[in-house]
């Protein structure tokens, strides 16, 4: 995201009671993860094998904070000051952060649903057949993503309605000829076609294939978690197409470039995420990825990272054409 993202701001007060409600329910929501984290660095809660614990302290510690992230959003996003902050460094977090919350915020409640129904569940791991992680952690920590990921999403839809509300005005067929470049078109098609390889390898799945996935990682839980990835991914691409072409002539701007936002995000964060778990030591063969799943990761995360691209050189030319209106 290019710092030229920028038009002329609305006051945003950060004073008002819904404000504070929103922003207190972000920081609190982020306290049972943090209590957890460090309760698995000193104590070993919430994990019944050792390795595991160690692998999960190591991925922790290289993807930082985001819940100290978080807080620094809250003020960010409600403070006045923050909309002096450089467009580039407030885009880029926040839209990592949506890569990582809303596949959580979709995913987790359809796997409720599918265990309510009667569904089994993903809890093994390795050949012993032991669960990753005690089952009450996922419902403590997910619903307080949930959460968290509801209230950072509404301030920040009233932040970036006040500081970059016109870039989106209006309809797809009101934007101009050129809006997105050629080369930027180019780079939409070429993500588009790539995103065919892990698209297929997850319908597959969807399906029931099981080349790829390792022992006990065939569940209704998985078919849940693919169906989402393919949703993202297809939404991605089409969302991309329909910005860098102008198609869907009759569509709010928004919609295409909510679901390039949103949906390339979740493509390329969770791709990335998930490929840095695979990457890290594992002293159990069973826990050591294989090729087509560690593939299936580094595609996703590179197709969302040039469709990612393509909706940042969007608003880039959006906000310039905006800075010469009258």
């Amino acid at each position: 995201m290019t710092q030229t993202l920028t038009a002329t701001p609305a006051p945003v007060p950060g004073g008002t009671r819904t404000l504070r409600l929103l922003r207190a329910t972000a920081i609190a929501a982020c306290l049972p993860y943090l209590g957890l984290k460090v309760a698995w660095i000193a104590r070993n809660r919430g994990f019944p094998r050792e390795r595991l614990r160690r692998r999960c302290v190591y991925i922790r510690v290289a993807m930082g904070s985001p819940s100290a992230d978080s807080v620094i959003g809250d003020l960010l996003l409600t403070r006045p000051w923050g909309l002096r902050v450089p467009a580039w460094a407030m885009a880029l977090p926040v839209w990592v952060a949506t890569g990582l919350l809303a596949p959580i915020m979709a995913g987790f409640p359809l796997q409720l649903l599918t265990r309510a129904l009667g569904g089994d569940t993903a809890t093994s791991s390795g050949a012993e057949g032991e669960p990753f992680l005690d089952s009450w952690v996922f419902g403590v920590v997910y619903t307080g993503f949930i959460v968290q990921g509801l209230a950072l999403g509404a301030l920040f839809a009233r932040y970036a309605r006040r500081r970059w509300g016109r870039l989106w005005r209006g309809r797809v067929r009101d934007l101009p000829a050129g809006v997105v470049r050629a080369p930027y078109r180019a780079v939409a098609v070429v993500g588009a076609v790539l995103a065919s390889f892990p698209l297929a390898v997850r319908l597959y799945w969807l399906c029931g294939g099981s080349a790829g996935l390792r022992d006990g990682e065939r569940t209704a839980d998985v078919h849940v978690l693919e169906g989402m990835h393919v949703a993202f991914l297809a939404a991605a691409a089409a969302g991309t197409l329909l910005l860098a072409f102008r198609g869907g002539r009759a569509l709010p701007v928004p919609a295409p470039l909510a679901a390039n936002w949103v949906c390339s995000a979740a493509t390329a964060c969770w791709g990335g995420w998930m490929l840095l778990a695979l990457l890290l030591p594992a002293d159990d063969p069973a826990d050591r990825p294989t090729t087509l799943l560690t593939l299936t990761y580094a595609g996703q995360m590179t197709v969302g990272l040039l469709l990612a691209s393509v909706g940042a050189h969007f608003l880039a030319r959006r906000s310039a054409a905006v800075r010469t209106l009258p």
